[in-house]
């Protein structure tokens, strides 16, 4: 076995030792995209386990996880960096009082002005503008924001998530390239910014619209699809060991049977991952056995977020809690 083989492996056991089932070809994006150091954007239906995916990253590479939600609206401001204008405020003020203290000042405490002005004396120096203004553009002003506390982690590096990127608008995309391309951020004020160590960066969408394709050149591409039954039968296992496997199988064989023809088409958006799992918890709250008409139509919310999905199944309960056909 080759030595990126291995490594794949090994990564698929310790992502399922922390409760995430992976399909193989998603274990091998991710390998690559460690290897290669190069970000993996993350496509597919919501609920698939894309978002799931950099949690339990992060616990198998003892990473640090960053997240960055973004929506319509998102200033590069809140992914990047701001400064503390109020402290800058204070220390042009001390600035300015300080020639007004005589070198002997008792009222100036050890960490007053000329301590914040990081010179050492008294306060009889007096800085010019232009030193003043060095002084408040100052790493300590800075305010980190997701993508600079990823860059700024220290070695092995951080995990981070850009969540939903397809919901921030193009010019938030442009801004992204430079990070997405070299791992680096332009601050005016202090240069070209650097990742100290390269973060595992997963950007996930949920193709509200289409990424710029500057955006994907940049990335490895992986698409997630709802799970085949045996792997959501065991992310239910793992996920809500208390469900017996009755109820599991039960509750599985049903969502399935909802994402496929004829039963599909009936609906305007399938339950994924997440609504198993959940639908799970909520019907061993209810000390659910087995599966029945009624329990299905009183725990519908859990799996649809539509009124009009919630009515559909309705008429469709009992043709989907028929057991399989025996094999011929």
């Amino acid at each position: 076995m080759s030595q990126a083989q291995s490594g794949i492996d090994s990564l698929h056991q310790r992502l399922q030792a922390v409760g995430y089932h992976a399909p193989r070809a998603l274990v091998t994006a991710v390998y690559l995209a460690l290897t290669l150091q190069r970000p993996l954007l993350l496509e597919g239906e919501p609920g698939v386990g894309k978002t799931e995916l950099a949690k339990a990253l992060s616990q198998v590479l003892q990473r640090p996880l960053v997240r960055l939600q973004c929506y319509d609206g998102l200033e590069q401001r809140e992914a990047l960096y701001e400064w503390n204008h109020t402290a800058q405020l204070l220390h042009m003020r001390a600035a300015q009082m300080a020639p007004t203290f005589g070198t002997g000042a008792s009222s100036l405490p050890p960490e007053g002005a000329s301590a914040t002005l990081g010179r050492p004396g008294g306060g009889g120096h007096t800085s010019t503008p232009d030193e003043i203004e060095r002084e408040v553009y100052q790493q300590r002003y800075l305010i980190r924001r997701p993508l600079l506390q990823a860059l700024m982690t220290p070695a092995p590096g951080a995990v981070l998530l850009i969540d939903e990127v397809d919901r921030a608008d193009e010019p938030f995309e442009a801004f992204l390239l430079e990070y997405l391309g070299e791992y680096q951020v332009s601050i005016p004020e202090l240069g070209t910014i650097r990742a100290q160590a390269a973060p595992l960066t997963l950007l996930t969408s949920n193709r509200t619209r289409d990424l710029n394709d500057a955006v994907k050149r940049r990335c490895l591409y992986q698409w997630l699809d709802y799970p085949e039954r045996e792997r959501e039968l065991a992310i239910v296992r793992s996920q809500v060991p208390q469900a017996s496997a009755a109820l599991t199988e039960q509750l599985t064989r049903f969502v399935s049977r909802l994402r496929g023809q004829p039963f599909a088409n009936a609906f305007q958006r399938s339950p994924g991952i997440a609504e198993s799992v959940e639908w799970a918890k909520a019907l061993v709250a209810l000390d659910t056995v087995t599966l029945d008409p009624e329990v299905v139509q009183d725990t519908a919310g859990i799996l649809f977020k539509q009124r009009e999905d919630v009515a559909a199944l309705g008429p469709l309960v009992d043709q989907l809690l028929q057991p399989d056909a025996p094999p011929a």
